[in-house]
Formats: structure tokens, C-alpha cells, sequence
């Protein structure tokens, strides 16, 4: 899929980008691979860390359209990460999230229109689906923008499509480095917002594999959803700190009790397969007709789902327990 071709990934010095960066070197083979961001000591540590002469790095920022389009000089794919992601930070600089998550959206796309990318893939999240914060208002805002961006690539074959799903397991600002950084420091009790609070369970690993899978399949327009199990935080803290007693702090502002990746006002456009579920596009495009439930490298056809069905991390059919957990994290 990537061998010989030319990568760039905004928000590239991120959690995901490092670990795709990792994975696309060792299993892939690219030519070329562009870290676009903003923070240049983070690029210098990478820069540091790998060695590798098929790496590339370019300060700029998603706001900055010429930018952009001067890094994605020569560029076969795109995978857009870059993002203000943190909920709280968002509500009191609104403007800042959404210059980013929204104008930078639309920066990419052009910029990938013009320079002639093949395949644009765009990283989204739970928060976008039914969204009651502004970070998730944004990123439904970005979603709509690429999904609908095919519309307007004319006779040009590049394909946008989306990936969404909740959050990575030690990620940054993640509950499990919260935790351990908690237990590090001998905490008295580790803090839980609800006792009945829910999240989907999916690695950096697996987040990696699964969107270098939907590079291969995509047809443009689709919105993937992994299938992934969940878990109940409060598990999690059984597992890390079977000893350690919890306070339950309540749900921070714009906070989900439970994850929700597919609502049940995108049911209609969604179809079932075996590792994932796929949300068409609600609009028609005029130069393109795609039949989503099939594709020529699957062997399966999509299944629509009922028009009741939601895929929350409450209603999800597998749940960790705390045993699978603590093997899973190895602590």
C-alpha cells in the first residue's frame, strides 16, 4: 500500500503519528514520510529518536494554507491528525478550536485538491457524533467537510474518507497515564468522575493498523468505525489499583457519561461488517456513484443496521473485565 509512496501526516510529533511513523518504517517501506506540526522541539526529538532518512519535517500549522500545499509537494497520501482536542481548553477559546479543527480542516482539503494527493484520510472521534461540546461540534464541522469534499474534486481521483473512533489507550491526557502518574506519585485514592462510566477500548497499535487498513478499502465518502470492546473505568482503576480507594468527582463540563460513535440519527446510513461499521455520506455526489456495501478487495457485503441502533460503549456487546485489563496494560 505505502511501499514507495510519499506520506505526510499533520499533527505527526502526536501520539498516532509516532506509532504510525514506527509501524509505516518497519512494515511498509515508504519513500518519503512528512511530519507536519507545529512544535519544532518535538520534531527535533523525533528527528533524534529515529535517525531514518525517510523522514521529513516541516513546521507549519493547518491554519496556514500556502504552507501546506509547499509540504505537500510530491505527496501520495494524507493522514490529517492535527487537532485542539482538549475538551475544556476548547469551551473558554472557541475561536482558537475552531480556527483550527474547522478552517485547518478546510486548508487540507484544498491544499490535497491542488497538489493532486490520491487518498486523504482524516482522524475523528466519538465526540463528533451527537456532539455536546464544542471540541465534538468542531470535529462533526471537519467530518462533514471531508466526507463532502468528493463532491468537488471534479474528474480528479482523490478520495476523502474519515476514520472515527474514541479514545487511545495511553494517549496523552488519557485516563491511564492519569492514573499511573497518580499511583507513582503514592495518591491516597484515584479519582472517578461516575461510577457507572463507560469508554470503548482500542491501542495505539490497533488504531495504527486499522486506519492503514481503510487506506486500502476506501472508496471516499465513508465514515469507518472500528468494532473495539469497552470497558468501565471503574474496572480500570480495579486493575491498576486493586488496593487504592476511589472519589468520585463527578463529570467534568462536556463530558459523556458514555462514549457514542454511531447515533441513532446516522443508523440509516450505517452498514455492518465484520471488523467495523461504515456511515455512508448523507448527501448524493454528482460525479461519483459508489455502492458502499460493496468493495472488490472484501469478501463480505455490508449489512444496514437496524433504523433503533446505536453503537455506544454502554449498548457494545463485548466488555473487558478487569482481568483481560490488567493483561492488556501489563501492570
Amino acid at each position: 500500500m505505502f511501499k514507495n509512496k510519499n506520506i505526510l501526516i499533520t499533527g505527526g510529533t502526536g501520539s498516532f503519528g509516532r506509532r504510525f511513523i514506527e509501524t509505516c518504517l518497519k512494515k511498509y517501506n515508504p519513500k518519503k514520510i512528512v511530519v507536519y506540526s507545529r512544535d519544532e522541539l518535538k520534531q527535533s526529538e523525533m528527528a533524534s529518536e529515529y535517525k531514518s532518512e525517510k523522514l521529513r519535517f516541516f513546521i507549519g500549522d493547518v491554519r496556514d494554507s500556502k504552507r501546506l500545499e509547499f509540504a505537500m509537494e510530491g505527496i501520495d497520501y494524507v493522514i490529517h491528525a492535527a487537532a485542539l482536542k482538549q475538551v475544556d481548553a476548547a469551551e473558554y477559546n472557541p475561536m482558537e478550536c475552531i480556527k483550527t479543527n474547522i478552517f485547518g480542516a478546510e486548508n487540507v482539503v484544498s491544499a490535497s485538491i491542488n497538489k493532486g494527493i490520491n487518498k486523504v484520510i482524516a482522524l475523528s472521534t466519538d465526540k463528533a457524533s451527537d456532539p455536546i461540546n464544542l471540541y465534538g461540534a468542531t470535529k462533526l464541522t471537519s467530518d462533514k467537510i471531508f466526507t463532502s469534499s468528493n463532491n468537488i474534486v471534479g474528474n480528479k481521483s482523490i478520495k476523502f474518507s474519515v476514520v472515527r473512533y474514541g479514545n487511545v489507550i495511553g494517549s496523552r491526557g488519557s485516563v491511564i497515564p492519569i492514573f499511573k502518574n497518580l499511583i507513582k506519585k503514592k495518591n491516597n485514592f484515584l479519582p472517578i468522575t461516575h461510577e457507572k462510566m463507560t469508554r470503548f477500548w482500542i491501542s495505539l497499535d490497533d488504531a495504527v493498523e486499522f486506519v492503514i487498513s481503510c487506506f486500502k478499502i476506501m472508496q471516499g465518502g465513508e465514515i469507518f468505525v472500528p468494532k473495539i470492546p469497552s470497558i468501565k473505568i471503574i474496572d480500570l482503576a480495579h486493575a491498576m489499583a486493586p488496593n487504592l480507594k476511589h472519589k468520585i468527582i463527578g463529570i467534568r463540563p462536556g463530558e459523556k457519561l458514555h462514549e457514542k460513535m454511531i447515533s441513532q440519527n446516522e443508523a440509516h446510513l450505517t452498514l455492518s461488517f465484520k471488523k467495523y461499521y461504515l456511515i455512508k455520506p448523507s448527501i448524493n455526489f454528482y460525479n461519483r456513484k459508489i455502492n458502499y456495501s460493496k468493495h472488490k478487495l472484501l469478501k463480505e457485503n455490508g449489512k444496514k443496521v437496524q433504523d433503533d441502533f446505536e453503537y455506544t460503549s454502554k449498548n457494545n456487546k463485548k466488555f473487558l473485565n478487569q482481568k483481560d485489563i490488567k493483561k492488556l496494560i501489563k501492570y
